[in-house]
């Protein structure tokens, strides 16, 4: 998400992060390329205007001007700006009201508002302990109760029964009364959706809302629909008391102009996007990574959480062990590629780690690419037990066979072997040190990706850490 206006911002401030002073000229000069940057994000026009008119005044003061490295100041304070145009602080849902807190979904048909309030409830049963009842109040599109039905089983969520014939309004008061009687913490209430605003679907929420009071109604928006995206939200806003908003298909927005302009536009925080098809797919939106992203500033505590989630604490404490003795045989390689997969790939990972905007382009255009730990996994696929657990068994005649089965040539198993050989020996390297001080030093300062990449012998366009040269062409 934000990859165009990204890269567009990250080029308007290139030019000022060098140079040792700036004139007002060159500041203006800048906010009117941020300014073009953001309309062509299709940000709302009003919402431009505003954040432009902000971030220039204090731009061109002359604290700014006369400081020792201004272009950065410049950059703090658009980051500053856009936290502020995001919502300042995350916001979570407020669900801390008698049991069963309601959490009423609104939005057009089409929005994702199904799959999202599975994703939802999956996230608050799952993270947050909390016994989640689902209900369709979704009369009108045809088997539109029976998909709730299968996503709750998929997220291991209940949902209310379906009665043939009855009314929404029916539905959320049957809902809340089942939830009273078997102890739910939470009900999730799916209305019906259209395909425009419309004063039958206002007036049907009313009474839904009327006879649930919900601690939260929640606004569902497509974000690939731009500018549309944000008409709807400012309609619903204007007539359904919004208590947030949830964005989904972020991961397909590389303009991302919905999320930017709906919290200007609605009032409203945004408090969830959705990143894919999968019931795990939602994420909670924190204005000030988000800002970082935007910036190739990066967003560590992100990517720490996504490491979290996704490394099994049994494995990381084995790895961990046998680190400690200097271990690192092909199979703990291969477990670190699976790791790196789980948790999105090296494209997602390098735009949350400071200073790897480089990098990430180098990956988007085919240096690298995501592909490449698939081919790494055949390579060691291919390989025998004994051949993972024991490298130095890897002689000619074998690296021909594990060429030939996994699809690649022997050049690329000389070089994963290469890199294999790298890490275990910065593994040594690490255990006589004394850990984590020398680990740090070998990432090069704090970037994980950059110093890997540098411990395996390869570097990428633009000065930036990367795999040997050659190791992952398109075949």
């Amino acid at each position: 998400m934000f990859d165009s206006l990204s890269d567009r911002l990250s080029g308007v401030f290139a030019g000022l992060r060098g140079r040792g002073a700036l004139s007002e000229n060159d500041v203006r000069g800048a906010m009117r390329e941020v300014r073009i940057a953001l309309l062509e994000a299709d940000v709302a026009l009003p919402v431009v205007r505003e954040f432009i008119d902000k971030a220039t005044e204090k731009a061109v003061g002359q604290d700014v001007l006369r400081s020792v490295t201004p272009g950065q100041q410049v950059v703090k304070i658009v980051h500053d700006a856009l936290v502020e145009m995001l919502g300042s602080d995350a916001s979570d849902l407020e669900l801390n009201v008698t049991p069963p807190a309601v959490v009423m979904m609104v939005g057009l048909q089409g929005s994702g508002k199904t799959t999202t309030t599975a994703k939802i409830a999956k996230r608050l049963s799952a993270r947050e302990g909390k016994k989640v009842l689902m209900a369709s109040l979704d009369v009108n599109r045809p088997a539109a109760q029976e998909q709730l039905a299968v996503l709750g089983e998929q997220a291991g969520v209940a949902t209310l029964p379906i009665v043939q014939g009855q009314q929404p309004v029916d539905i959320a008061r049957r809902a809340l009364q089942s939830a009273k009687l078997q102890g739910f913490d939470v009900v999730m209430l799916d209305t019906a959706g259209r395909l425009h605003v419309d004063q039958a679907l206002m007036d049907e929420m009313r009474a839904v809302s009327a006879a649930s009071n919900p601690a939260e109604t929640l606004l569902v928006v497509d974000s690939l629909t731009g500018q549309d995206a944000v008409n709807v939200a400012k309609n619903f806003s204007d007539q359904v008391p919004l208590t947030g908003v949830v964005l989904t298909r972020m991961d397909g927005d590389a303009r991302g102009g919905a999320a930017l302009s709906m919290r200007a536009v609605t009032g409203k925080p945004i408090k969830f996007v959705g990143t894919g098809e999968k019931l795990d797919g939602l994420e909670a939106f924190h204005p000030e990574r988000v800002a970082g992203r935007i910036l190739g500033m990066g967003d560590v505590v992100s990517l720490v959480e996504r490491a979290a989630e996704a490394v099994n604490q049994e494995d990381a404490e084995a790895m961990a062990a046998k680190f400690a003795k200097g271990q690192f045989d092909l199979n703990d390689l291969r477990n670190q590629l699976k790791q790196m997969q789980n948790m999105g790939g090296l494209g997602a990972l390098a735009g949350m780690i400071p200073g790897m905007k480089q990098a990430q382009a180098a990956m988007a255009s085919g240096a690298v690419e995501d592909r490449l730990l698939v081919r790494m996994d055949a390579m060691i696929g291919s390989m025998t037990p004994k051949e993972r657990s024991k490298p130095e068994l890897l002689q000619a005649k074998r690296k021909i066979r594990i060429a030939k089965g996994s699809g690649v040539t022997v050049q690329d198993v000389n070089k994963l072997l290469k890199m294999h050989q790298d890490m275990s020996g910065a593994m040594k390297k690490l255990r006589k040190m004394g850990g984590i001080k020398a680990m740090m030093a070998m990432m090069g300062g704090g970037n994980p990706l950059g110093g890997m990449a540098n411990m395996l012998g390869g570097k990428m366009p633009g000065g930036a850490g990367g795999p040997p040269p050659g190791l992952f062409k398109k075949k």
